[in-house]
């Protein structure tokens, strides 16, 4: 490992511990001031902004974070920036139009108390959908301390904002809701101040090519399997909420954030290290040869992820009633012991999307896109049915289940490098 690359990974190391040890602080909070029924409100909410960021900004988040090392050595970063800020433009607009939809549905339906939550959920939505965009920029930059500072420093911003709020307004969902848009505006504005320095820096002028098109291609997909995807990561919530009841959906969450949720960011640690490096190694992946060097290094990743993953799991074996003692408030503890198996689920999902970081290099998303709709489609199957016949304990199953049919999924995909051309 060169120095630069050490250097980049312990500011990425720093980041996401940072942000781990911040959501957990978070869940103690919370699991002090909410109730289980609250938070599961709280869960059910945040999936709403989940659709947003799956099916509308999250795609265009990832094609514009692929594209910038391209336009880099093009040498058209300005170009590159200006037609970022468009996209991220138009799905705002899309949001706002979704939003105001929704607003009239809500009246129509006699339900018009849940506006103010839903405008809260609309406006976090898009603030994060670019926020993961100006990360995606400086990630792509591999401005590592820039996103390792504005990552770590959220997490915490939003614990003393949260705080506040719930203190001075009461206790809401929608107070906490507006927390976490405030904390992260503040991260944002910072974020886009530093990106904006990109373009003023970049050599050179604005080139006439667009970026417009190539971005969308690259992202198209991702909002279409992203709707699935989002299909499958609420459907968990909302089985156990037709079949059981907003405590058990309150229980559930605390369980992911604590299982399944630390896995991701695990793997995040390795793909916002992996992802610029995996990028500029492929260049266009046309070249046989660079692709091979990603190939390579996308399987020794799943390998190492799968070792940690067995790490995790066996430890929680021993430590899940301390850990949740430590971690959440009494009346959260009673699932402790499904704990290893979350992070079980989490880790397999986790390893499938290392393999997934190596199609998007390749420039294959359009091939991935079957796999996520397939599997996505059986993880709803799975929650809904085992959600009603064994409850939480059937929804833990269901994510074992998905994450190793989509490990095994995306290894099939990614089995071979991809043919550069001749």
């Amino acid at each position: 490992m060169s120095a630069n690359v050490a250097r980049e990974a312990r500011w990425v190391v720093a980041g996401q511990c940072a942000v781990v040890l911040g959501g957990l602080a978070l869940v103690r909070v919370l699991t002090e001031y909410l109730t289980p029924s609250q938070y599961g409100e709280l869960a059910l909410a945040l999936t709403l902004a989940g659709l947003v960021n799956q099916s509308v900004t999250g795609g265009l988040a990832a094609g514009i974070a692929r594209y910038y090392a391209v336009a880099a050595e093009a040498g058209d970063v300005r170009g590159y920036l200006r037609d970022a800020r468009r996209l991220m433009g138009l799905a705002t607009a899309v949001v706002g139009a979704l939003l105001m939809l929704s607003a009239a549905w809500l009246i129509g339906s006699g339900r018009g108390s849940a506006i103010g939550l839903a405008v809260m959920v609309a406006i976090f939505a898009v603030v994060s959908g670019l926020g993961s965009a100006v990360s995606g920029i400086q990630n792509a930059a591999r401005q590592r301390a820039l996103c390792a500072l504005h990552s770590g420093g959220e997490a915490w911003l939003r614990i003393a904002v949260v705080v506040l709020l719930l203190q001075a307004l009461g206790v809401s969902t929608v107070v906490v809701v507006l927390g976490y848009v405030l904390s992260m505006l503040v991260a944002t504005a910072s974020q886009v101040f530093f990106v904006r320095r990109l373009g003023a820096d970049a050599a050179g002028r604005v080139g006439e090519c667009s970026w417009t098109g190539r971005i969308w291609a690259y992202s198209w997909p991702f909002s279409i399997f992203g709707l699935f995807t989002w299909l499958h990561q609420a459907s968990d919530r909302w089985a156990l909420q037709s079949f059981g009841s907003a405590d058990q959906v309150g229980l559930y969450a605390v369980l992911f954030q604590l299982g399944y949720a630390p896995m991701g960011v695990a793997v995040g640690v390795a793909m916002n290290l992996l992802a610029p490096i995996f990028y500029q190694t492929a260049g266009q992946a046309t070249d046989s040869d660079r692709n091979t060097q990603v190939h390579r290094m996308a399987w020794r990743s799943v390998a190492g992820c799968l070792g940690l993953t067995g790490v995790a799991v066996g430890m929680a074996l021993l430590l899940h009633r301390p850990v949740f003692a430590l971690l959440v408030a009494e009346e959260f503890r009673v699932l402790s012991y499904l704990l290893p198996w979350m992070l079980l689920a989490g880790g397999l999902f986790a390893a499938g999307q290392m393999l997934a970081l190596k199609l998007m290099a390749d420039l294959s998303t359009a091939a991935m896109t079957r796999a996520k709709v397939g599997t996505a489609l059986l993880g709803v199957a799975l929650n809904i049915v085992l959600a009603r016949v064994m409850g939480v304990e059937g929804v833990v199953i269901a994510q074992v289940g998905f994450g190793l049919v989509y490990l095994v999924w995306m290894a099939a995909l990614a089995r071979h490098p991809k043919r550069g051309v001749e």
